[in-house]
C-alpha cells in the first residue's frame, strides 16, 4: 500500500477519462510516481496540474499494482511563465526530460532539489544567461544519477560559449536518456535550443 505526503514538482498531466487526468509527480522521497486526479480537467483544478508547478501531494494507492490516486494542492504556479515562449520552452524541455528519464519510484532527492532550484530560476531571472548554466549542470546531474557519467567541461560564463555546450551536450541526452522515449521529449529541446540561439545570437 502506498501512502505518501509530501511535496511535488508536477511533470505531466494527460486526460483520463471523462474529467480526470494522469500526473506525473516528481517527489524527493519516491521518485517519479504516476496517480489520478479526479477532476483535473476541471476548471478549478485544471490549473493546478500543469508542468512546473509545485504542489502539496496526498497519494495513496490500496496495492503496487494499482494506478494511485492524489489529492493536489497548489504551492506554486508556474502558469505566468508558460505564456512566455523562453520560460515556457525550458520548462516544457526540463518536465519532459525528467518524465522520460527517470523510472518510476526511484527516490533522487538530489535531482528533485536541483529541478526545483532550477525552475525558480527560470521564472525569475532576467535573462537567460542566468539560468542556463543550472540547466546545464541539471542535465549532467540526470547522466550521472543513472550511470552515464558526468561530463568535466566547465560552463563558461558568456552566453554564446552556454549556448554551445549546451547544443553539444544534447547527444549524450538523447543517446543515454531518451533513446526509449517519445519523439516529442527530443522535440521539446529543439524547442528550446531554437529559440536561445534566437535570443542569444
Amino acid at each position: 500500500m502506498l501512502r505518501l505526503s509530501a511535496p511535488a514538482i508536477l511533470l505531466a498531466a494527460r486526460p483520463h477519462g471523462e474529467t480526470g487526468s494522469v500526473v506525473r509527480l516528481l517527489t524527493a522521497e519516491a521518485g517519479v510516481v504516476a496517480a489520478y486526479v479526479a477532476g483535473g480537467r476541471g476548471r478549478h483544478i485544471r490549473p493546478i496540474v500543469l508542468p512546473g508547478n509545485r504542489v502539496a501531494a496526498e497519494i495513496t494507492a490500496r496495492s503496487d499494482s494499482q494506478l494511485p490516486f492524489a489529492r493536489l494542492e497548489l504551492v506554486e504556479s508556474r502558469a505566468p511563465f508558460l505564456t512566455e515562449p523562453l520560460p515556457a520552452a525550458a520548462i516544457a524541455w526540463v518536465a519532459a526530460l525528467t518524465t522520460a528519464a527517470l523510472p518510476e519510484r526511484n527516490a533522487y532527492p538530489s535531482l528533485y532539489e536541483a529541478l526545483d532550484g532550477l525552475l525558480a530560476a527560470v521564472c525569475s531571472a532576467p535573462a537567460a544567461r542566468l539560468w542556463l548554466p543550472a540547466l546545464i549542470v541539471y542535465e549532467r546531474l540526470l547522466l550521472r544519477e543513472l550511470g552515464y557519467g558526468e561530463a568535466r567541461v566547465p560552463v563558461p560564463s558568456d552566453a554564446p560559449g552556454q549556448l554551445a555546450v549546451f547544443a553539444r551536450q544534447g547527444r549524450a541526452v538523447a543517446r543515454f536518456l531518451l533513446a526509449d522515449a517519445p519523439g516529442d521529449a527530443i522535440a521539446a529541446r529543439e524547442v528550446l535550443l531554437g529559440r536561445l540561439e534566437r535570443m542569444i545570437a
